[in-house]
């Protein structure tokens, strides 16, 4: 295992990895030599209990303020693989031709004018997907505030054999030895880079962290202004529950010292997964939305030499993710939402579902894409409905193009309750769906301007 470890850090540094970066890498390698799983047993913890709900907060003047004082970060590192994509999931178009990268930029250029702020807008992106990605937003010049980066690129790290822990070799396509090391990185990337303190410098305290693929985490004073006053190092919004994402990670209470930790499905044991997923005893989801205190997280960082010490997940693959015979990896990950039980203090509020719209699959994006939601002043996708509809595709509706060649026009979902479609259907424009609607393992078209009931 030793042997392990030294070939991947020799790697790493021969690819320009920085010392940090190896440093944590070296950390979590000996971790799991050890056997250590990262799971996290029902037993060890507890619900959340009562957290703010920001239907409470009442806004501020001085929100504005500390809203001057924010930096927008964006996790930008993903390829969108589960969808057949090779390039940047946030590439895709959502409406009108728009991507999730160009909605994201106009809801910050928007917010800027609306409230007379600089509001940084930073990308966390990954060695898979800077290029295309700044090429992009190539198309909104004003879009970086000056002395200011737009984007840092996260670390990178091999792939692990899963019978030895050496790093896999794939001379077909040597790109796949490596793995972005989750979107915990974003912390040691953020020191590293020299951003951190550089935004220190130019007058900012707080960030706003989210998913890219997120459209409901706009820009928001209130939100600003309630952490400020909270003097909270670090913040996480949850959300409640539906039935589209009871398999997410969600917050709870550590029984041992009582701090907030994030456990993931990853981090579950099959025996413990109906705890997990049932939603009256862990009502709420985690977004992946976080407020942190720069200050406060470049001081920890300094005194722990960059590593943060955060849970370690194993996130088992083949190195080739399309191709299942390709031999078996285990990708060492973290995630940044976990860095809330690093914080002493550190706080939770419950945030309505609008600021939770992730688009994890085709089924999702079906739900983005339709008259559910309203796109009203500053690009921001408002519920037409009370409870969303359960969207359910079948396997020829996995990837993109797929999806696209079979449902080239959005649906109307207003009135529906639940769309299930288990065969291979196609879609003519203009298309309702009310109430719950299942199409049939046979397959076939649906005409343009068809109710389906």
């Amino acid at each position: 295992m030793t042997d392990g470890l030294t070939q991947a850090t020799e790697k790493m540094r021969a690819a320009g990895v920085t010392d940090t970066a190896i440093a944590i890498f070296a950390d979590y390698y000996a971790q799991l030599a050890a056997g250590t799983t990262g799971l996290v047993s029902e037993e060890s913890i507890a619900p959340i209990g009562d957290v703010a709900r920001l239907e409470d907060v009442t806004g501020s003047p001085e929100d504005v303020a500390a809203f001057a004082r924010t930096v927008m970060i964006r996790l930008n590192g993903g390829l969108g693989t589960s969808m057949g994509l090779s390039k940047a999931k946030s590439l895709l178009p959502v409406r009108d031709g728009l991507s999730f990268l160009d909605l994201i930029a106009r809801q910050v250029l928007a917010a800027r004018a609306r409230y007379g702020v600089r509001l940084p807008l930073l990308f966390l992106h990954s060695f898979n997907t800077q290029d295309d990605c700044l090429a992009a937003l190539a198309g909104y010049p004003s879009l970086a505030v000056e002395g200011l980066p737009l984007d840092m690129v996260q670390s990178q790290e091999p792939k692990l054999r899963s019978d030895d822990l050496t790093p896999v070799s794939w001379p077909a396509d040597p790109t796949l030895e490596w793995c972005p090391p989750g979107h915990g990185d974003i912390y040691p990337t953020l020191l590293d880079s020299g951003i951190l303190d550089r935004l220190l410098a130019a007058g900012f305290r707080y960030a706003n962290v989210s998913n890219s693929d997120n459209l409901g985490a706009s820009p928001s004073p209130v939100l600003a202004g309630w952490f400020a006053r909270t003097g909270a190092p670090f913040a996480a919004e949850i959300t409640p529950r539906t039935p589209m994402d009871v398999k997410g990670g969600h917050l709870a209470r550590r029984r041992s010292d009582g701090r907030l930790i994030l456990r993931e499905s990853a981090q579950t044991t099959p025996e413990d997964m109906r705890y997990f997923t049932d939603p009256a005893i862990h009502p709420y989801a985690s977004t992946n939305n976080l407020w942190f205190d720069l200050q406060v997280l470049r001081d920890v960082l300094r005194e722990r030499g960059g590593v943060l010490g955060l849970p370690i997940i194993k996130n088992e693959k083949t190195v080739d993710p399309k191709d299942p015979s390709s031999p078996e990896v285990i990708q060492i990950e973290s995630a940044m939402g976990a860095a809330i039980e690093v914080f002493e203090g550190a706080t939770a509020i419950v945030v309505p579902r609008s600021r939770f719209l992730p688009v994890k699959t085709t089924n999702e994006l079906v739900l983005l894409r339709s008259d559910v939601y309203e796109w009203g002043d500053g690009e921001v996708p408002s519920a037409t409905v009370d409870t969303l509809p359960v969207v359910s595709l079948s396997a020829p509706y996995k990837r993109i193009v797929d999806l696209d060649a079979r449902m080239p026009a959005p649906l109307r979902l207003r009135d529906a309750t639940s769309l299930t479609v288990t065969g291979d259907w196609s879609f003519g424009s203009g298309v309702s769906v009310i109430g719950d609607v299942t199409l049939g393992a046979e397959g076939g078209h649906v005409p343009d301007g068809t109710t389906l009931s």
